[in-house]
């Protein structure tokens, strides 16, 4: 990039140069081997030196426009190549499970008040924002039985992830999602005690595992 601008900067002020100067310039005729025998004052076409650039005369302004060009889309195809770089390594280093939300553990997985507790309970403040845990598609977002609304997200493994209780959904059915994506905010919607998120992990075979195992096996401490 850096080589094809200077030459371009250096094919352009060749030009000027050559133009405002060269009238002014002794030329020791001993060194003008290579050049037209017609010339005395060094105007004349120049052999070709290996390892230089060519003369570019400035009686011919479209060559001087065309290196130009040629040195700007190097230098557009350079920081491209630089970006597309830089955006493999970004995807390279993020991490692809996350918290679902910031929070106080009230609730485990298992039994409770004599029944089966699906998920975890994770409470904080209405609004508390809501993260996706991994990477997927949102299977369902709104209105659910007992949890007022809810999102569903479906990973690429088979696994589902469920938040339930959210005050307000920010995403819509059929949008993909990637770890740590805002979908939702914490609420107190449907059949619950206080502001939480109740959070479950549904596997490929649509069995409600443990949250707490699952997200400690993905690098996941709540």
């Amino acid at each position: 990039m850096v080589v094809a601008a200077v030459a371009a900067g250096a094919v352009v002020a060749a030009g000027q140069t050559i133009n405002n100067t060269a009238s002014a310039v002794p030329v020791d005729p001993a060194s003008m081997s290579g050049w037209d025998a017609t010339s005395t004052m060094g105007v004349g076409e120049p052999a070709a030196v290996p390892g230089y650039l060519p003369l570019i005369r400035p009686s011919d302004p479209a060559q001087v426009e065309a290196a130009a060009v040629d040195a700007v889309a190097a230098m557009a195809k350079g920081e491209r190549l630089v970006a597309a770089r830089a955006a493999r390594e970004a995807e390279a280093r993020r991490a692809l499970f996350a918290l679902p939300a910031e929070g106080i553990l009230t609730s485990g997985y298992g039994a409770r008040w004599g029944t089966i507790h699906s998920g975890i309970d994770i409470a904080n403040s209405i609004g508390t924002p809501i993260i996706a845990a991994a990477d997927g598609v949102v299977a369902e977002a709104g209105p659910a039985s007992g949890f007022g609304l809810w999102v569903r997200v479906l990973h690429a493994d088979g696994t589902t992830t469920v938040y339930g209780h959210i005050n307000r959904t920010l995403v819509e059915e059929g949008e993909r999602v990637r770890a740590g994506d805002e979908i939702a905010e914490m609420g107190n919607r449907g059949h619950s005690t206080g502001p939480h998120l109740h959070f479950e992990v549904w596997n490929a075979d649509g069995k409600k595992i443990n949250p707490l195992a699952w997200l400690r096996k993905h690098g996941i401490e709540l």
